[in-house]
Order: C-alpha cells, then sequence, then structure tokens
C-alpha cells in the first residue's frame, strides 16, 4: 500500500481550495465521506489505493442542486481528478479505477458501480445522506433554496406524490427513505438501515409534536367563537 497519510494532505489540501459555501456538499462532508470509507474498506477489504482517493475528489468540481448541470457533477469531478493525480504522478495503475468510482459515486448520474471500491464510495456519500447528519443536511440545503420545512396541508406526503421541489420534508419520501435499497456492498446496506430506522423515529416524534399543534390552533379556533 502506498504512504496515504502523506497523500491525504494532498488530497485535503486540494478539496479545501475547490469546494464553495454547500450545506450540502462543503468540506465537511467529504471528510466525512472519506471516514466512512475508511470504515467500510475496512470490513470489506476493498483497495485503499483507489478508494481513499476516489472519496477525497468524488465532489472537486461542486455543482449546485438547482444547477442544470447536476447530473454531470461527477463526471466533471472525475476529469478534474484524473488531471491532478496525472499532475501529482499518483501511481497509474490506480487513476482510472478512481475515476470510476468518482463517476459512479452520483445517485443523478445512474452510473452503476462495477468495482467493490466504487460501491464502498457510492455508500459512503449515500450514507451521508442517512441518519442525523442525513437530516441536518436535508434541512440545511432546503433552507439554502428557500423551501418550506413541509406542506401544512399534508406533511408527510400521505395523499399527494413527494415533491422535494416544494419543500424539504418531501425529500425523505421521494428519496432518502429508499436509498438503502440503491447500496451496492452489504457493509453499507446494514448502516444505510441502522440510519434509516433512527430518521422514522424522527418522523414520528415530528408527527407527534405537529399533532399537538394542530390540536393547539383548532382549540384556540373554537375559543374565539365563545
Amino acid at each position: 500500500m502506498l504512504e496515504l497519510a502523506q497523500w491525504e494532505s494532498q488530497f485535503e489540501a486540494f478539496v479545501a481550495a475547490q469546494v464553495k459555501a454547500d450545506p450540502g456538499h462543503d468540506l465537511s462532508h467529504i471528510r466525512r465521506v472519506v471516514a466512512t470509507t475508511k470504515q467500510l474498506s475496512e470490513r470489506a477489504d476493498a483497495d485503499m489505493n483507489i478508494a481513499l482517493p476516489a472519496a477525497w475528489l468524488h465532489d472537486c468540481v461542486v455543482v449546485g442542486k438547482s444547477d442544470p448541470l447536476r447530473a454531470q457533477a461527477s463526471r466533471l469531478s472525475a476529469q478534474r481528478a484524473r488531471a491532478q493525480l496525472i499532475s501529482w504522478y499518483y501511481p497509474s495503475q490506480y487513476i482510472e479505477p478512481i475515476c470510476h468510482a468518482i463517476e459512479a459515486h452520483s445517485f443523478s448520474a445512474n452510473i452503476e458501480p462495477v468495482t467493490l471500491e466504487a460501491k464502498i464510495v457510492q455508500d459512503a456519500d449515500r450514507l451521508d445522506a442517512l441518519g442525523a447528519i442525513g437530516i441536518a443536511r436535508c434541512f440545511a440545503v432546503g433552507g439554502s433554496l428557500q423551501r418550506p420545512i413541509y406542506i401544512e396541508s399534508d406533511p408527510f406526503c400521505e395523499n399527494r406524490k413527494a415533491n422535494d421541489q416544494q419543500a424539504s420534508l418531501d425529500h425523505f419520501y421521494q428519496k432518502l427513505l429508499n436509498l438503502p435499497q440503491t447500496l451496492s456492498s452489504e457493509v453499507g446496506r446494514q448502516e444505510g438501515l441502522r440510519r434509516v430506522k433512527f430518521m422514522r423515529v424522527f418522523l414520528e416524534q415530528l408527527r407527534a409534536e405537529l399533532a399537538n399543534e394542530q390540536v393547539a390552533a383548532t382549540s384556540n379556533q373554537f375559543s374565539g367563537h365563545q
């Protein structure tokens, strides 16, 4: 294995200069994806010479959620990563597998990961959309796009089709709760299911709080007529 600790410093310095003030794809997101990639790689015996650089560089070109080029973001990142890795004289046998892992990580790109390392990086990125951090990211991104938290008439999409262009909570039902089914590695799926379980607990708590709010509003309405 290469001396990856030395390479990591170079990767981190590079991506720190590239990322923008994006609540969904900032440097903290990249660091979390790297940490999860390390954990999953160790459990699945993946090649860290491929998985680790791919994790660090997977969002080295940031395209906003509302940008029409959003579906091209992973391909643009792979192109940029390829050029950088070549310029750094990173061992050539790893470069194309790294670029494949970067291209395949994106949900919107819809590229099938064909290597264990690509599956690991894809899973690590998607896991960051789940659990407590996934909830935080969902509402942070929604707020940056000036979307409401939920649709008051039907917060939990019980009588309508979810549309995350309209409200942040819709994103749970349109995408997030189904993400574990899209995870490619067994270790990733196990962690995904654990995180979604927590998200469902959050939704039940939110449902209870909104029900109390509705009861209070109804009570005040009747009190006003007395």
